[in-house]
């Protein structure tokens, strides 16, 4: 009986079978771990084993399966080299790593084994490839670094070198992650299920060890960076999780090999007081930036009509960020305002715009030494419009506009060399010649007469040879295998002087070389050589030059994105007839004839847009109460309040005859109802939960949009519930939120006879017999039916149970049971004010003594809602 081998025969078994190729791949494959290795073998990029596997499933591409010498075989798929670009961005979208493994040397010089290593590792939120990217939305790395009492994040866009960071409370991160959609995120691996249980688990997120995760490692990353001392001078020296953020993601670029990272030249705060506090709930209910409807429109297909991707992104970043500062919302207004007057000088601007195409992401390519001769000469001509638009500014009778032109900087000298520099037209990558114009060195200038003015040199010699030889039909050629070659047809060859060397017998012709031939082919070979050389050396230095001006040119890039968007709102103004609003230090909300500006975009051709005033201050009209049917418009009427006071702040004019906004600081939204089920959360809970999170965190200069809150529960609770909510946010001591209240329950009419800020309005509608029709009108007062059998009707309902429905509609009004609830809901006295109690300083109250049992034997991880609610009411028993 043979005993099995030991450890060590194993081992040298598999040694034996692994061959030099797979020890090289297995060797820097185990230094990326969980990424794609895309391992350059020859013409291909080859994947293996499980990364084959993805990789097949992603990009559609044949699986196929090769035995390297032992009993299992190893997964293979792979694509040509060329085609990178094309796979690539597959694999990165799908939420990949990719780490590519290149050549380092020729194989036909190597000896032994190619050597190969990594040269990029791409991810989702870093890569320079163009495919990869959307021109006109930015994408960005984000890190987030868990602290006890803050959380800090940073935001990276590689590609344009714009580099984020702040730090707040997990609310405010959620929401700045809703708002930047970064396409990665970065965190501590101890945090993954405390990141799962804020954020959720749809975003591509990538974790990290603790120990990047330090102010000591963080701080000095990023001075060694910035080349200061300090962080003083980027505003961010107390934000110290949001430093840490920032240090985590430049620690993730150097992981990933992107170590050209000069582009990054400063780290801005994000301030939370600048900006309208707008919730993840808000930005997904008002259909910013994405709809949640597959074929929806969001605000921004409205709005964006900028005509550079510097502007498409800067738009985006307004729309999440809107201002809440008066002077930088009336500096835009009054912009937009100048541009809308002058049709001329919009006119000449967007004809310059139109022509400047990606000016951030190219000199971000400088930067990196990642730019082809064609993208350099994008540059150059983007720079030849950047003097052009400067001296239109500059020439205008308002300060507003000279401002711009005072920030640009056409950058003459960088332009004059790349354009004394670079040919036209020359090819998209370095090593094929023609690429340096003449005149610029005089060794390339001969060796280009040689290489490109040789095919006069060889007629000149065909010529002679005809005439020497007498051999009319005497042609020269070349190809691969022989080089230049005389070619003698056989009813000439006698004629062939003896100095020739014949080197090939065709059928009907022979071919010679010369001494002199030769001599001219080694002259144009090595001469095609050198010009590689030296044009790869002059365009380097012209990346040299062009690096210099980084800091100049994202500054253009910064100012022409502003003026892209100013121009894209007067645009948008012109075509969809908006005015200019009235932003004000005051409260009010007052808004005439009103418009949803996405919705009336969409209405069929003839069909007008109703428009509606809306009036909400904080004396008079501080909460609407809005009835009406479904379908009537209730919901379209909230969400164009919320979206024009949203447009005014961004500093675009809005869809109204008048507006004046008295400056909102937060927007609040409880519209829809949407269940979580894959969370266990009903309807019911989600409608709480956001409402809980409006009434946390509410002021006096909020708008809170509620849109039938209660309809999750069973009437009597949704009646409830809506009426205490709404004494609430009347009732505070602290502030008196501008809120409009859509719901279909009509007993809430009566808050209006018992609260002085309350007004009722309802949407209209006419009843023609059996039939309605929605008029979309708002009007003082309170609806008395809410017409849903009408709309089940419209719907397509089965006759037989809306005529069902009718009957059972007669005898619930009959017996007045509307009428006995709200007069029940009204008798409640109002509860005493509620005070916070000391359970650990009482004086041996037993009833607080075993209040503080019961939750000292509380496990609130484990506690469900229910059994919450049942704890709840056993204190309460206690407390009687």
């Amino acid at each position: 009986m043979s005993r099995p081998p030991k450890d060590g025969a194993v081992k040298a078994a598999k040694a034996a079978k692994e061959t030099p190729l797979n020890r090289q791949y297995n060797q820097i494959k185990t230094q990326y771990p969980g990424a794609i290795l895309l391992f350059r073998v020859g013409d291909f990029y080859e994947t293996f084993g499980e990364d084959a596997v993805r990789a097949s499933k992603i990009l559609g591409i044949t699986l196929t399966k090769r035995n390297n010498g032992g009993a299992e075989e190893t997964p293979l798929a792979g694509f040509p080299h060329h085609s990178l670009d094309t796979y690539l961005p597959k694999l990165v979208r799908a939420g990949e790593r990719v780490a590519i493994c290149d050549q380092l040397e020729d194989p036909a010089t190597a000896k032994g084994i190619v050597r190969r290593g990594v040269t990029e590792l791409v991810t989702p939120g870093v890569s320079f490839n163009d495919n990869v990217l959307d021109v006109r939305r930015n994408n960005y790395l984000a890190a987030v670094h868990f602290q006890k009492d803050s959380i800090g994040i940073s935001f990276l866009d590689i590609s344009t070198g714009e580099f984020l960071t702040t730090q707040g409370s997990a609310a405010y991160v959620e929401k700045l992650l809703q708002g930047f959609s970064p396409a990665e995120v970065l965190f501590c691996k101890k945090n993954k299920a405390e990141f799962g249980q804020l954020f959720g688990d749809k975003l591509n997120t990538y974790q990290l060890d603790d120990w990047a995760f330090t102010s000591d490692f963080a701080y000095p990353l990023l001075t060694s960076h910035f080349h200061t001392t300090t962080l003083k001078g980027f505003g961010v020296e107390n934000l110290t999780e949001g430093i840490v953020a920032a240090g985590v993601i430049l620690h993730y670029l150097a992981e990933t090999e992107h170590r050209e990272v000069g582009h990054i030249t400063s780290l801005v705060r994000l301030e939370e007081e600048k900006f309208v506090w707008l919730d993840r709930f808000t930005i997904r209910n008002l259909e910013l930036v994405s709809s949640a409807q597959e074929g929806g429109v969001p605000l921004i297909q409205v709005l964006d009509q900028t005509l550079t991707p510097m502007g498409a992104r800067m738009l985006r970043k307004w729309m999440v960020l809107p201002l809440k500062e008066l002077k930088p919302i009336r500096e835009r207004l009054d912009t937009v305002e100048l541009l809308l007057n002058d049709p001329e000088l919009a006119d000449r601007l967007e004809a310059h715009l139109k022509q400047i195409g990606d000016l951030e992401r190219l000199i971000s390519k400088v930067a990196v030494r990642r730019i082809n001769p064609r993208e350099m000469l994008a540059l150059k001509r983007a720079l030849s419009h950047i003097a052009p638009i400067q001296q239109l500014l500059s020439q205008h009778s308002t300060d507003l506009l000279k401002k711009y032109a005072g920030q640009l900087n056409p950058c003459p000298f960088l332009f004059d060399k790349i354009e004394a520099e670079l040919r036209e037209d020359p090819p998209l990558v370095t090593n094929q010649g023609n690429m340096i114009r003449s005149g610029v060195d005089h060794d390339l200038d001969q060796l280009h007469q040689i290489a490109y003015a040789g095919k006069d040199f060889l007629i000149s010699i065909q010529n002679r040879e005809i005439v020497n030889t007498g051999i009319t039909s005497l042609k020269i050629a070349y190809n691969k295998v022989f080089g230049y070659y005389l070619e003698v047809t056989n009813s000439h060859k006698n004629r062939v002087p003896p100095e020739w060397i014949r080197k090939q017998t065709l059928v009907n012709a022979e071919r010679y070389i010369t001494p002199e031939l030769k001599e001219y082919e080694d002259q144009i070979l090595n001469a095609e050589d050198k010009i590689f050389v030296i044009e790869q050396r002059i365009f380097n230095e012209l990346i040299q030059t062009a690096a210099e001006y980084v800091g100049p040119i994202q500054q253009n890039a910064q100012v022409l994105a502003v003026l892209d968007t100013l121009l894209s709102f007067a645009r948008t103004a012109r075509k969809n007839r908006y005015v200019k609003p009235q932003v004000t230090e005051g409260k009010a909300i007052n808004i005439k004839e009103g418009r949803h500006p996405v919705i009336e975009q969409q209405l069929p051709l003839g069909e007008t847009y109703v428009p509606n005033d809306i009036f909400l201050d904080d004396e008079t009209h501080q909460i609407i109460m809005i009835t009406g049917p479904n379908m009537a418009g209730k919901s379209a009427l909230l969400r164009q309040t919320a979206l024009i006071t949203l447009m005014a702040q961004m500093g675009c004019y809005v869809p109204a005859s008048a507006a004046e906004i008295g400056l909102v600081d937060k927007v609040f939204t409880r519209v829809g109802a949407s269940d979580n089920l894959s969370k266990g959360e009903s309807t019911f809970m989600v409608e709480m939960t956001e409402t809980a999170s409006i009434l946390n965190n509410l002021s006096d200069r909020s708008l809170i949009l509620m849109d039938e809150i209660g309809r999750g529960t069973s009437t009597y609770d949704g009646v409830s519930i809506a009426w205490s909510i709404t004494e609430y946010l009347h009732s505070l001591p602290t502030a008196r939120p501008k809120t409009l209240f859509a719901t279909h329950y009509h007993e809430l009419n009566q808050l209006a006879e018992d609260f002085p800020r309350i007004r009722n309005f309802n949407v209209s509608v006419k009843e023609a017999g059996n039939k309605v029709i929605f008029l979309r009108k708002l009007k003082p007062g309170g609806s008395e039916h809410s017409f849903g059998i009408h709309v089940a009707q419209m719907a397509g309902m089965p006759r037989g149970i809306v005529s069902r429905a009718n009957e059972i509609l007669a005898h619930l009004e009959q017996d007045h049971i509307r009428e006995k609830h709200t007069e029940k809901i009204r008798e409640v006295p109002k509860p005493a004010p509620v005070y916070q109690m000391s359970l650990f300083g009482a004086e041996k109250d037993p009833r607080f003594e075993k209040i503080e049992e019961l939750l000292s034997r509380l496990d609130i991880n484990t506690l469900t809602p229910i059994e919450a609610l049942l704890k709840l009411n056993e204190m309460k028993r206690v407390m009687e």
